[in-house]
């Protein structure tokens, strides 16, 4: 089948080849890069708590709310995602312009069973966010209950479990970034640095939580910069004297020294800020408009835009 196109007021016949080039090239010219700013969704999840009610009551709030506040990336987890919300959360996300470059998934990768059941979750989850700009996955490997520290075997299968899943995001157009609390921390960041030791720096990237390093006692720009090229994401947070703050703003740590260093490292990781409350956090202003001042400080810090 043949398509035309007029020039000059005469009809020409263009091939198959050059018809499919011209659409992309229309499509392409039409596209527009993802911001490097995004949300993350789980000061929300706080949000409902607070309120004494279930995470489905306030999605109707939460989406509107976050794009009042100027972004326009959100990065959800498989709370928002779950069977009962799943549908209700992307209409949502639809509706208010947002995209989802990334999303957070959890579960254990220091068991073989459990392992398999988390890499063809957080596939599913990746596969359900594509169509709305989803390009990483954000894994924080499941801690073993009471604080215990994994074996070197549990380690040893959690950094395979980890480069398989890699592989599997990989060969479906997605990337995986480790994300880090406290537990990876202890022992001078033993499981940390076992997961750059130990998988593969192609398959394997690294989403850096600088306050949860911060919070279990390492040195945030040293890992860094131990990290290196990596990191592909960084999740943005602050405090004083280890109290989380209402918003993102100055405090604790430095994060102008974060730029410096991603400067040094030749870096541009997707920038998510991931505001958090504890119970004695003052919180003087409303969420939305905490928001907005976390944005805005995280556009001046950082030399990023929201949109």
């Amino acid at each position: 089948m043949s398509s035309f196109r007029i020039i000059s007021g005469s009809a020409m016949k263009l091939t198959r080849r050059e018809f499919a080039g011209l659409i992309a090239a229309i499509s392409a010219a039409g596209a527009k890069p993802l911001s490097r700013l995004s949300v993350e969704s789980y000061i929300f999840q706080q949000y409902a708590q607070r309120r004494k009610k279930p995470l489905g009551e306030v999605l109707d709030e939460i989406f509107p709310m976050a794009r009042r506040a100027g972004f326009t990336n959100i990065e959800l987890n498989q709370q928002f995602l779950s069977d009962n919300l799943r549908a209700r959360t992307l209409a949502l996300v639809k509706a208010n312009g947002l995209s989802m470059p990334s999303v957070y998934a959890g579960g254990a990768m220091h068991e073989r069973a459990a392992a398999d059941e988390t890499i063809a979750r957080a596939l599913a989850l990746a596969q359900t966010c594509r169509e709305y700009g989803c390009v990483g996955v954000v894994h924080n490997p499941d801690p073993k209950p009471h604080g215990a520290e994994k074996t070197d075997d549990e380690l040893g299968l959690e950094a395979e479990s980890l480069d398989r899943m890699g592989r599997k995001l990989a060969d479906n157009g997605f990337e995986l970034r480790v994300h880090n609390h406290t537990p990876e921390m202890v022992s001078k960041a033993r499981e940390f640095r076992n997961t750059l030791a130990h998988t593969d720096p192609k398959y394997v990237k690294i989403c850096l939580d600088i306050d949860w390093v911060y919070q279990g006692g390492m040195d945030p720009y040293g890992l860094l910069r131990e990290a290196g090229r990596r990191v592909t994401e960084i999740h943005a947070r602050n405090s004083h004297e280890k109290l989380w703050l209402e918003t993102f703003t100055p405090g604790d740590l430095d994060y102008s020294r974060v730029v410096s260093e991603m400067r040094e490292l030749g870096i541009r990781p997707l920038i998510v800020v991931e505001l958090a409350w504890r119970d004695n956090t003052v919180i003087t202003r409303s969420l939305e408009e905490n928001l907005r001042i976390g944005r805005e400080y995280a556009e001046k810090v950082f030399g990023v835009k929201a949109a």
